[in-house]
This record gives structure tokens, C-alpha cells and sequence, in this order.
């Protein structure tokens, strides 16, 4: 089986994005209130860099991007950082570690442009933290997130960080990144933060 391929989104790709993410929803809940426009939920906010998972028969079967987070108005300035968003992968495309190899991508990305990385993980994703604890990424805290579960009851937040690597750093080897995949789920949503990925 040729495994999928990673690419850079395009415009044209928003309804593969939005097909593959149907699948999602149905298997996995994510995300957790299904957008009423899910078209503009993949485009906003805008991100700074999206990128797809595309199998040997041009099929989106994974997605995902990162946004930049401005510095604070009224504090010092910060290091940069950006917040994974809108990781995905189909359920047809389960195993082949796309959720490590998207998260990857993002990390490639931030590390090239000195960039800390973020992202929520709904509560109740233990195997999407145990995945990204692994991958070197720090629980610093909960909140509530401003938004509800389709029953009206209120949604636990994890927050994580993934410092940058500092060039010319150790980079795990590709066999050790394989045995990292797993099956969760991390994202900001207007109606969800979690991740769908394996």
C-alpha cells in the first residue's frame, strides 16, 4: 500500500477536507458540535499554514493546520507562538501514524521559525495526551472552555506546549515516530477542542 502523502492545502481542497471530516464526526464526535458551516470552521481563523494527507487515489484523508497567536497588547513580548488546529485523520486512513506525521509537519514548521506550539485537548482524549506526552509536548494547565457539549454540560480543556527545537537538535528517528501514532484527538472549535488522528 502506497502510504498517504503530505501536502500543502488548497482551496480547492475544502471539500475533501470538509468529506473527510464528515467521517470523522460520525466515528469519533470530533468535532464535538458539528459546525454549521463547516467549509468557513476549516478556513477560520485563518491559518498561517494547513496541510493535508492525500492517498494514492487523491482522497483527503487528514488535515492539519496552525495558527499564530499574537502577542498580548499590554504585556511584555513573548516568544512566538502558534496553536495546532483542525488535526484530523479519516478513519479509512487509521495506522499509518498520519496523526504523528501531520503533527510533525507543524513541528517542522514552528521549529524553522523559532515558534512554540499549542493546542486544547478535550477532556476524556487520555489517548491522544499519552501520544503527545510522548512526542515531547507539556500539560500546563485546564480551563472550562467557553462553549458546551451538544447536552448543555460544560467542557474541560487540557492545555499543552511544545517548545521548539533549537537548530541542529536530536530529531527522533522515523522508526521511533511510527510507534508514536495513536488514536485521538486535539483542536480549537466553534463547537469542540479535540483532535481526531491515528
Amino acid at each position: 500500500m502506497i502510504p498517504p502523502r503530505i501536502r500543502r492545502r488548497r482551496a480547492t481542497d475544502i471539500d475533501g477536507c470538509v468529506a473527510a471530516l464528515a467521517e470523522v464526526h460520525r466515528v469519533d464526535r470530533y468535532p464535538l458540535n458539528w459546525p454549521a458551516d463547516p467549509h468557513r470552521w476549516l478556513r477560520e481563523p485563518h491559518p498561517a499554514r494547513a496541510w493535508v494527507a492525500v492517498d494514492a487515489d487523491a482522497v483527503i484523508v487528514g488535515h492539519v493546520a496552525v495558527q499564530r497567536i499574537p502577542d498580548q497588547v499590554d504585556g511584555p513580548p513573548g516568544r512566538p507562538r502558534a496553536e495546532v488546529a483542525r488535526l484530523f485523520v479519516a478513519p479509512r486512513a487509521r495506522g499509518l501514524a498520519l496523526g504523528s506525521t501531520l503533527l510533525g509537519r507543524a513541528r517542522q514548521w514552528a521549529d524553522k521559525r523559532e515558534t512554540d506550539l499549542v493546542l486544547e485537548l478535550a477532556a476524556g482524549g487520555t489517548a491522544a495526551a499519552a501520544l503527545y506526552e510522548r512526542a515531547g509536548w507539556r500539560c500546563v494547565g485546564t480551563s472550562t472552555a467557553p462553549w458546551v457539549a451538544p447536552d448543555g454540560s460544560p467542557v474541560s480543556l487540557r492545555h499543552y506546549v511544545l517548545h521548539h527545537r533549537a537548530p541542529g537538535s536530536a530529531v527522533a528517528p522515523a522508526s521511533t515516530a511510527r510507534r508514536r501514532a495513536s488514536r485521538p484527538a486535539a483542536s480549537r472549535s466553534s463547537g469542540g477542542s479535540s483532535t481526531s488522528m491515528s
